[in-house]
């Protein structure tokens, strides 16, 4: 009696994957190099590892390591596909002899060869560049790092060398830019920890103006909560014009600027800046840390989206993921400048001396501080 599927098993079938055009280049190829052995100098520089396929790829390494057989004697018997079967077959226990002469009969013209190998090649890199981009969001959303920001650069910096070594491998070509539409910016997390430590570099701030003049590195960009932001600008429009900086000066910049709204009094917006704790530039390297963090982030999402869209071609691939990683550029020379080692410098005496990294004061939420919420 014939089996008749049930329902859930056509939908199975329907969600399988279609093979992806990587997988016929790479059978094309395959069938090429069995069919004509020495179209092997053809595929160079081709290695296994650029192989989506693992049993394609202990095919090709077995082709590469056997000696080619005499063409006369390949074209009467089967002995060294045979050989090639037996020594591919330990790393791809599936394999028979069906499939490989499945592949011969596949590909259109061996003599196609280096455009197969250069489709193989291309998709390979586009893996792996992919990969690199997974590294570098892990990286950054990991919380457990002892240097979060080092470390995330870095990842950085290794997509940089991949780029460059992907640009020495595929020639440019006109229309190197990729018009793949990117996802939509993912907001930033506000969590009442970063909200604190904003607050906390505003309320320190307006205490040690003479401090604020050394953080041209942190901008009202680098703030999560858009009030924080522009009081940051309004206290160092104070300090950059040399007048004098305290809450109710601050209170008044913020009025010019127009922060005052009916959902937050000039009492409120005065105690946001009235309750330092540490110093500003404390403060101002975990918030600027963050938006290294967040930017990177991004950038492993962009970087992704052009790997993922197979309409990109290699030099695509370089020049839009070498502009993603640009916008991390000037986050990057701030960072450097805000951690930079600097000779000691004057600065007033302190009523209540604290250390740089000092244990934080929470100070009172007020509504100020809930608007966000």
């Amino acid at each position: 009696m014939p089996h008749t599927p049930e329902p859930d098993e056509d939908d199975d079938l329907d969600r399988t994957p279609a093979p992806k055009p990587v997988h016929y280049a790479e059978q094309a190829l395959l069938g090429a190099l069995l069919l004509e052995p020495a179209r092997l100098t053809d595929t160079d520089p081709l290695i296994a590892q650029h192989f989506d396929s693992h049993t394609h790829a202990a095919l090709f390494t077995a082709i590469r390591t056997l000696p080619p057989p005499d063409p006369t004697d390949h074209a009467k018997d089967t002995a060294w596909l045979n050989s090639v079967l037996d020594h591919a077959r330990p790393r791809a226990p599936g394999l028979n002899a069906s499939y490989l002469h499945h592949l011969i009969q596949f590909c259109p013209l061996p003599k196609h060869a280096a455009a197969y190998a250069r489709m193989i090649r291309a998709d390979n890199a586009r893996r792996v560049l992919r990969a690199h981009a997974e590294r570098l969001a892990s990286t950054a959303a990991d919380p457990g790092l002892p240097n979060p920001a080092a470390a995330t650069l870095g990842m950085a910096d290794d997509i940089g060398r991949v780029l460059d070594s992907l640009a020495q491998q595929f020639a440019p070509h006109p229309g190197s830019l990729p018009r793949t539409p990117l996802p939509a910016e993912v907001p930033r997390q506000a969590d009442e920890e970063a909200l604190n430590e904003e607050r906390l570099l505003l309320a320190t701030a307006t205490a040690y103006p003479a401090e604020v003049r050394q953080m041209r590195w942190l901008t009202e960009a680098d703030f999560l909560l858009p009030l924080h932001a522009a009081l940051w600008q309004s206290i160092t429009a104070l300090v950059h014009r040399g007048d004098m900086v305290d809450p109710v000066t601050v209170l008044g910049e913020a009025q010019h600027r127009g922060l005052l709204t009916g959902s937050l009094t000039p009492k409120e917006l005065m105690a946001v800046v009235s309750t330092p704790a540490g110093s500003p530039e404390y403060w101002g390297e975990k918030i600027l840390q963050r938006a290294l963090l967040a930017r990177a982030q991004s950038v492993a999402v962009r970087i992704t989206a052009y790997a993922d869209d197979l309409a990109n071609t290699p030099h695509q691939l370089v020049t839009g993921s070498r502009r993603a990683l640009a916008d991390l550029s000037s986050l990057r020379t701030r960072w450097n400048r805000a951690t930079a080692p600097s000779p000691a410098a004057s600065t007033p005496a302190r009523s209540t001396p604290h250390p740089r990294a000092g244990p934080p004061h929470r100070p009172t939420v007020t509504a100020a501080a809930r608007i966000h919420r």
